[in-house]
């Protein structure tokens, strides 16, 4: 009985953890880290810089989700931020979520 118990919790906490529970993990599994770091600029800006930048925004989530699945240009200069369809919306939320709170 005990063993079933630890199964169950387990699954539980699975289950708790949604698929798009942001995190570096997520991030470098996306591509994200091949052009942004947490504290540096790289291609683009670093995540600290976004969240800075996006601080005051109320919609800095939805915006910043919408530009990780279809890309964008300017906001950081020209170079562009290829559009990344393979991330999920619900993805793209956690990352955004998650970006904005490295400041």
């Amino acid at each position: 009985m005990s063993r079933f118990l630890l199964v169950v919790i387990a699954l539980g906490f699975g289950l708790a953890q949604a698929p798009a529970m942001a995190s570096p993990e997520l991030a470098k599994t996306r591509n994200c880290m091949a052009c942004h770091a947490a504290d540096k600029k790289l291609i683009g800006p670093s995540y600290r810089d976004v969240a800075a930048k996006y601080a005051s925004d109320k919609d800095a989530v939805t915006r910043l989700a919408r530009k990780i699945r279809e890309g964008g240009v300017g906001a950081w200069g020209q170079i562009p931020m290829p559009a990344n369809p393979q991330v999920t919306a619900d993805e793209a939320t956690a990352l955004a979520r998650w970006v904005l709170a490295t400041r």
